[in-house]
């Protein structure tokens, strides 16, 4: 995540007492998250609404892309933002750990199997561990139960199989923006990097 030499800039106090309780007139918490870009439009991360709305009411972001409905108070009211850009450039840390996660490996893949293209449940080794493959992210991939079960200690040589792209570190966005959700908003579709939508070749 963004480390504390950076949290000023997404900082979530509220821009004066009194102004942000009011602008929400209805339950935060149904309000969704909206996606941060940074000054260069690169995705960052993901926040809650309520702490975009504090990036733009303190001027440190600007809306891109709104999503439904307004925040109102009795003084102003402003669209509920679903993507904000910050107003300066913020650097980030770009390691990933050597050793992939579960999670990040769904992330990396789109929640989809890479072999057929329905829904991923499980985790498989392209190479299977049984025949010396490693526990990298190279040699790790989302499928679904039924393709892992199909494959088995199979290589893709042999089932007649193609993986659509190389498996490799998922980005740093990935990581950081979609740790406590399943899927990304559609609505930020146009400012992700494509990712997990090709489907391999199966026999």
């Amino acid at each position: 995540m963004i480390g504390p030499r950076h949290r000023s800039t997404l900082a979530g106090d509220d821009p004066a007492p009194g102004v942000l309780p009011n602008l929400f007139t209805h339950n935060v918490a149904t309000l969704g998250s909206a996606l941060v870009l940074n000054q260069s439009y690169e995705p960052l991360c993901v926040i809650p609404v309520r702490r975009a709305a504090v990036l733009l009411l303190t001027r440190k972001a600007e809306t891109v892309t709104p999503g439904d409905g307004f925040l109102r108070s009795e003084t102003m009211h402003i669209p509920v933002p679903s993507v904000v850009r910050l107003n300066r450039y913020v650097a980030i840390p770009r390691q990933v750990g050597a050793s992939p996660s579960r999670r990040g490996v769904f992330t990396r893949d789109d929640w989809r199997c890479v072999y057929c293209g329905s829904s991923a449940e499980t985790i498989d080794h392209v190479m299977p561990r049984s025949r010396g493959g490693t526990h990298t992210w190279d040699n790790v991939v989302a499928a679904c139960a039924p393709c892992n079960h199909r494959k088995s200690d199979k290589t893709l040589a042999e089932l007649g199989w193609r993986l659509p792209r190389a498996p490799r570190p998922p980005s740093g966005w990935q990581l950081r923006g979609f740790r406590g959700q399943r899927r990304p908003d559609p609505a930020w579709e146009a400012w992700l990097p494509r990712h997990g939508r090709e489907r391999a070749r199966l026999s």
